[in-house]
């Protein structure tokens, strides 16, 4: 396999260069990364994405690049991923990776850096001279000139690579006080979230964001029926997460910021992903992730009868914690291996019940 081709497989050595690159003596200990995290942080969230990236994993396991350690009592779920400290070397050569030698570290300190790059004269970086030196050329031909340009767009233009900013984004280099985003003219674009606005009558109330599709559908023709959210917003599953930045689009189309609801599947992942979506919103200084309570108490009424049996992964104390006084109803229905999908709320199930919310509609 071509590690370089493999979006789970960059990722991971990231993280392992962010945290190793730079170092001279021998890791005692192999680099790990929750499996979670890892999807989360290389922004691979959607279902099929998710499937692609488990695939790939299983196979560079079967090849012996890494191994996977899983979530306890359930063999067929990842928990972490592991870099042997015996394959790193494999890795290594793989990226093509090379510590900066005696010879480059000179070379570094006695370069004539331009002002924002005047740091690494005396800083330790551990990234190649040859890329220090494409961002100098590129501070002095166009830094004090450059527009706002989506990052790797600026990272073709800086080192032929689209992915390179990407793997520098989070390294020493970017360390308060040193490059700034700003200096480069890049942003992260958010991945772009579907949306239909709300009717007139509803347009200073909240947003909700649906995790499915088909929900979706219904709530969007419900709102029209019954005007309460000011738009209704396709999450997509696990792309949510990463996708949250594109709120400010929405609201800007609105008018102004507002609550966001959110109301996804009653299982492990179903809660995960509002609880990370709203600590990345917090992040970013959006507003929070707020459970919409209406429709969670609508899907609890559906009896055991109604849940699906599924194995899953444990839910976490934190991810029930988001969805705050229901949790405690919820936690025997996962406790049992059990989920209620959101389609049991479905248009047929809205159509009957709308008469019965007051005017402002349910929150």
């Amino acid at each position: 396999m071509t590690l370089v081709r493999i979006p789970i497989a960059c990722e991971l050595f990231k993280q392992w260069q962010r945290a190793r690159g730079g170092r001279e003596d021998a890791a005692i200990r192999p680099f790990s990364r929750g499996w979670e995290d890892l999807l989360e942080d290389g922004g691979i969230v959607s279902a099929v994405e998710r499937g692609d990236a488990e695939r790939d994993v299983r196979t560079l396991q079967g090849e012996g690049w890494l191994e996977l350690k899983s979530v306890r009592g359930r063999p067929h779920f990842i928990a972490r991923v592991v870099i042997p400290l015996d394959q790193e070397g494999r890795w290594k050569a793989a990226f093509g990776f090379t510590p900066p030698s005696d010879e480059e570290g000179r070379r570094i300190r006695e370069y004539s850096w331009q002002p924002p790059l005047a740091f690494l004269r005396e800083a330790r970086i551990g990234l190649p001279f040859e890329d220090l030196r494409r961002l100098d050329e590129f501070l002095a031909n166009d830094g004090s000139a450059c527009v706002q340009v989506p990052i790797k767009e600026r990272s073709l233009q800086i080192f032929g690579d689209e992915k390179r900013l990407d793997m520098l984004a989070d390294s020493v280099l970017f360390r308060e006080g040193r490059l700034s985003l700003a200096q480069l003219g890049y942003e992260v674009v958010a991945e772009p979230l579907g949306w239909k606005r709300g009717p007139t009558a509803a347009n200073t109330g909240p947003v909700i964001v649906l995790e499915n599709a088909a929900t979706w559908h219904s709530y969007d023709r419900w709102n029209q029926a019954s005007p309460q959210f000011s738009g209704v917003i396709y999450g997509g599953g696990n792309r949510f997460v990463e996708a949250v930045g594109f709120l400010n689009e929405i609201f800007r189309e609105l008018g102004g910021p507002r609550r966001v609801l959110y109301f996804g599947d009653l299982d492990s992942a179903g809660l995960r992903i509002p609880r990370r979506a709203s600590e990345r919103a917090l992040r970013l200084s959006l507003p929070q992730i707020e459970p919409h309570v209406w429709s969670y108490q609508a899907l609890l009424r559906f009896n055991a009868a109604d849940a699906v049996v599924e194995e899953d992964d444990d839910v976490s104390d934190a991810d029930l914690a988001w969805i705050g006084d229901l949790a405690e109803s919820i936690r025997p229905l996962l406790a049992s291996g059990r989920r209620l999908p959101q389609e049991h709320i479905g248009w047929e199930y809205l159509r009957r019940v709308s008469g019965l919310f007051p005017s402002n509609g349910p929150s």
